[in-house]
């Protein structure tokens, strides 16, 4: 591990000298490309460096605790061993957390598909609020937010929405969320008070990029029609909504929250080019079947991964056993809690699936 921690920080230096070249300064692509990879590299040099500086407090200590007389110094000493022993079993933890395998999509925007399931109007409801709650959060991390296309129910529920969350890191902190996410409450369509149960799923796709995925305009039918809904006079008396077949995979995608065809037709495709890639993701993951049990879920949208129970103001996630009573806080998009457990838990995983190779 301490080797390859020695290249890091060779590379680190050498990329620091590379982004001063003049070469470097005079191409953008090239100097974006190293400035991102001197970044990624930052954290970890700075932790080894905490790290070195550990261990030879801890040498010194003991040099001094073996030569020196006077009590004192040897009693500064002690102190001095036992901070540096009470903080490096933290820090080199640190290390190898930092070290294990980035996923190369963390850094992406996400594409999150939201659907009612089981429960009719409640489960359009209930749509409506998950995706207010990941509005929410984006908005606390200052993300944007932009509409790709939705189908209300008339009571103010989303049979579907799907939208874009553009901001660095939006997929490292939502990739946990894909799955089945279940309510436990009494609908507001109830007379009688019972409680119902209801579901919606959530699929959470990285952006791609022309480069991931070459798309052949050939096996892509475009149709236009009416937008319906909410969005005002023009979107709804021009053929301005499209409706993208992909002919290979069956896939289809409707967007009509633009007042523009063209611009409909572009986030069309950026669905459906995130639809792709994530189906190249799943075909490599499936090869990979031991890897993939080893994470937290598996990303399947038919997996139940989370239920809110309103009578309770309970959230429990069912895959790492987590509950919080915050429900009302979480549902308002204070969800940092819920997915920072969800990030422990998959790297004490792989730590654990690491240390055993």
């Amino acid at each position: 591990m301490y080797e390859h921690l020695e290249e890091v920080v060779h590379r680190h230096e050498d990329l620091i000298n590379e982004l001063s070249s003049p070469e470097v300064l005079n191409n953008q692509d090239m100097y974006r490309k190293l400035m991102k990879e001197q970044n990624d590299l930052t954290p970890l040099v700075e932790k080894y460096k905490e790290y070195k500086e550990l261990k030879a407090g801890i040498e010194d200590s003991l040099a001094i605790l073996e030569d020196e007389k006077d009590e004192d110094m040897r009693e500064l000493a002690k102190e001095e061993l036992n901070d540096c022993r009470s903080r490096i079993d933290e820090v080199e933890h640190d290390l190898k957390i930092l070290l294990l395998p980035k996923d190369p999509n963390d850094s992406k925007n996400v594409i999150v598909e939201i659907r009612g399931g089981a429960g009719g109007d409640e489960a359009a409801l209930f749509a409506a609020d998950l995706f207010r709650m990941y509005s929410r959060y984006a908005e606390r991390n200052n993300w944007k937010i932009d509409m790709m296309n939705s189908n209300e129910n008339g009571l103010g529920g989303f049979k579907e929405v799907v939208f874009m969350i553009d901001g660095d890191g939006a997929y490292s902190m939502l990739k946990y969320e894909s799955g089945v996410h279940r309510v436990q409450r009494i609908p507001v369509t109830e007379s009688g008070g019972r409680i119902h149960t209801s579901t919606a799923t959530v699929a959470i796709m990285p952006e791609a990029e022309e480069v991931d995925v070459q798309i052949d305009m050939n096996d892509c039918k475009f149709d236009v029609f009416r937008a319906s809904g909410n969005g005002g006079q023009c979107v709804n008396t021009t053929d301005s909504a499209v409706r993208l077949t992909h002919i290979p995979t069956g896939i289809v995608i409707s967007c009509q929250d633009e007042k523009s065809q063209l611009k409909n037709k572009d986030k069309a495709l950026k669905v459906l080019r995130s639809r792709l890639y994530e189906l190249e993701c799943a075909k490599a993951h499936d090869a990979e079947a031991e890897a993939r049990r080893s994470q937290v879920g598996t990303g399947d949208r038919s997996e139940k991964i989370r239920t809110y129970n309103y009578p309770q103001s309970r959230v429990t996630d069912h895959r790492i056993k987590f509950t919080s009573h915050r429900l009302s806080e979480i549902m308002d998009g204070d969800l940092q809690e819920v997915i920072q457990s969800l990030i422990a838990e998959d790297q004490a995983r792989k730590l654990s699936s690491m240390e055993e190779s």
